[in-house]
């Protein structure tokens, strides 16, 4: 039997969403595959060892292992740092960048509650349950109402990393699905600039296909040093991919 809580991990957010559209009719064989399919599926995901790590280690989501992997390569996060973390629901990255701040270890991480050495503040249109430490604040990235509350509470503060796992519905429509992800990555883009640290860093979410180059050459003329990600804990069959940024080019912060 499997519990709600492996389903939950499962489906990468905290809580499950039984929110459905407008449902279509169509042939009961149609349907028996369908069933087939996501069972199957979910089969697959409640079987992932990212999906049992992440329940051992106490993270919402194995989505804390890409972040980890990354990290643990280039040497990013670090005590003392402010990090921003936009799309953070359901808290995965911001669990983990909150055990990397802590200085209850002599590497400085490891404590998921207590002393913080750091400043973390979080972001996402959907709610987040608290993350000891971290500052969250619920909003669309996209209006300016919203960026202005982030910009606030940086309070004039550079940022020395930006992480950012935001991504838009997809509907399925290549050509607008990938100006969607552009544009949730180019604001990213623009809020880096204004916002860190001439050594800071950005790693983003987004996916290969139609306006990839596009995004890889923006990234490009933004930092310094571009590297492309695949961790391990994004699948395989999976079109999702990060790409990271460090160090802004003289002259492009504004």
């Amino acid at each position: 039997m499997v519990g709600f809580g492996t389903v939950n991990l499962a489906l990468g957010r905290g809580k499950l969403n039984l929110r459905h559209g407008r449902i279509i009719k169509a042939k009961m064989k149609t349907k028996t595959k369908s069933k087939k399919v996501n069972k199957a599926w979910l089969n697959d995901h409640v079987n992932d060892p990212y999906v049992k790590l992440a329940q051992k280690e106490g993270y919402r989501a194995r989505a804390a292992f890409k972040l980890k992997e990354i990290d643990e390569t280039l040497g990013l996060i670090k005590p003392g740092q402010l990090i921003v973390d936009l799309g953070s629901t359901p808290g995965a990255w911001s669990q983990y960048v909150r055990r990397k701040l802590s200085p209850k270890t002599a590497t400085g991480g490891g404590a998921a509650a207590g002393e913080l050495n750091g400043c973390i503040i979080a972001l996402d249109i959907l709610p987040m349950e608290p993350v000891e430490g971290v500052t969250f604040l619920q909003g669309d990235f996209r209006e300016p109402e919203v960026l202005a509350r982030l910009e606030s509470a940086v309070a004039g503060r550079l940022a020395d990393v930006v992480v950012s796992d935001m991504a838009p519905n997809l509907s399925g429509i290549e050509s607008a699905d990938a100006a969607r992800i552009a544009h949730l990555v180019e604001l990213a883009v623009e809020f880096a600039k204004a916002h860190l640290k001439p050594e800071g860093s950005l790693v983003v979410k987004l996916f290969h296909g139609s306006g990839y180059d596009d995004l890889v050459r923006l990234f490009r003329s933004t930092f310094r040093v571009v590297k492309p990600f695949k961790p391990k804990a994004s699948r395989d069959k999976s079109s999702e991919t990060f790409l990271v940024g460090m160090g802004v080019k003289p002259g492009l912060e504004s």
